[in-house]
């Protein structure tokens, strides 16, 4: 009887060291199961997705195209004025003495604005430059929403794997339940090994109940941002891989000055001060207007012809505060320039060395902990399968092995999520 107990015990040990070779390598958790092709969706669909359904960057983009137009608008004549005019000679009753009187007439004319030469055109620069600067800014609202779906596809992609840890994890600790039981039965474990085994296995199942919750609160978050129904199907995340960073700081920084979209509306704002300023010295300038008027004084009486040309004298002290503060708001828009490039390289190089030491920390996980762990864990199980330890010594090894597996899902979407703040900033695509 005693014989046929000890193969039992082995038995269930070969069972979960076998199970353990499984999970040594990290992400190896029913790799079978995440690596599904039915069921998953691919980021690259759900960018252009968010692209054409998203109503922030729809908004967006009607605003620029809304000022696309205003450059035609404001770079017209002023509106033409068209004139009737009636003179009564004798009598405040129409027509009195339009039949006998050379002053009595009927009119009817048109007049005109016209401002000085080059401040249409002007006008039209610093409108169409405001209309670059609302484009730059949908394009950052663009960015900024995709970067977002990226964070909220990343943590789900991590919360998806981390149940499925906690899962297998769980599968592990039911095989040394089993062999705690068999321990148990034959005299060589107490009660309370059983009893420790079991709380253990209630808190993986609630860690699972906390994950799946925030699980259900991404897939809110990612409907919204693709606008989708709420109670349409929920997405599923492909298994996150490791992505690596091809370019150096020096180089993410050029790219970020040549197609960062914030850096590019700080940009257009200091063109179109620019020309603000060009435009105020331009106002001290007289605009003109052109009056042309036709009197008919009936058949009998020769007609009158009347044009009128007109001067338009600015106020020079209303034009000369127009002018400072012009001036002025083009110094703040160079100084808000300069920030901006200041905060977007600082930005920038914060993610990068976020993204490498994350690189780091993914491979001293790979090949240094969660091996050592796995490793420590089937020492430990040989250790209490032959009575030369307790059971809570081989409880612990049994957490770090699950806590690192935790933590290395954890650290592969920080690392990916920081790889999407550097795509943001700079304009690139990392493969």
């Amino acid at each position: 009887m005693k014989v046929r107990n000890i193969l039992q015990i082995l038995a269930c040990g070969l069972i979960l060291v076998s199970a353990l070779a499984q999970a040594q390598e990290p992400g190896s958790v029913d790799r079978s199961q995440m690596q599904r092709a039915s069921g998953t969706t691919s980021l690259a669909s759900l960018i252009e997705e968010v692209r054409s359904r998203n109503l922030r960057i729809l908004a967006a983009d009607h605003a620029y195209k809304a000022a696309t137009h205003v450059p035609k608008r404001v770079g017209a004549l002023p509106d033409t004025q068209v004139m009737l005019q009636h003179l009564s000679v004798g009598s405040p009753r129409p027509f009195a003495g339009y039949t006998n009187s050379d002053f009595a007439y009927i009119g009817i004319g048109a007049a005109q604005e016209f401002p000085y030469p080059g401040k249409r055109k002007l006008r039209a620069e610093v409108a169409a430059i405001e209309a670059e600067s609302l484009q730059a800014q949908a394009e950052f609202t663009s960015r900024e929403v995709i970067e977002r779906l990226k964070a909220a596809y990343f943590r789900l992609g991590y919360l998806q794997q981390a149940i499925e840890v906690l899962q297998h994890h769980d599968q592990v600790l039911g095989d040394v339940q089993q062999i705690i039981e068999s321990h148990y039965r034959v005299g060589q474990g107490n009660q309370q090994e059983v009893l420790r085994a079991q709380l253990q296995h209630t808190k993986i199942l609630q860690e699972i109940t906390m994950t799946s919750r925030e699980h259900g609160q991404l897939q809110a978050e990612l409907k919204q941002l693709l606008k989708r129904p709420q109670d349409s199907v929920d997405i599923v995340a492909e298994p996150l891989t490791e992505r690596t960073l091809s370019y150096s700081s020096s180089q993410l920084m050029q790219l970020a000055q040549q197609q960062n979209p914030e850096i590019h509306s700080q940009q257009a704002m200091l063109k179109q001060t620019e020309s603000q300023v060009i435009l105020a010295k331009k106002e001290f300038l007289p605009d003109f207007s052109l009056q042309y008027m036709y009197q008919n004084t009936d058949r009998k009486f020769r007609d009158y012809y009347m044009v009128t040309f007109g001067i338009n004298l600015p106020n020079r002290g209303r034009r000369r505060a127009e002018l400072a503060e012009a001036q002025e708001k083009r110094e703040q828009s160079s100084q808000q320039l300069e920030s901006e490039i200041q905060r977007q390289m600082a930005e920038i190089q914060q993610q990068v060395v976020a993204a490498q030491t994350s690189a780091q920390q993914l491979k001293i996980y790979k090949e240094g902990l969660i091996p050592q762990a796995a490793a420590t864990f089937r020492s430990a199980l040989a250790a209490y399968e032959s009575n030369r330890q307790d059971f809570q010594t081989l409880l612990s090894p049994f957490l770090d092995a699950l806590d690192l597996d935790l933590q290395y899902q954890r650290e592969l979407a920080d690392h990916e999520t920081a790889l999407a703040r550097i795509e943001t900033l700079t304009g690139v695509t990392l493969p």
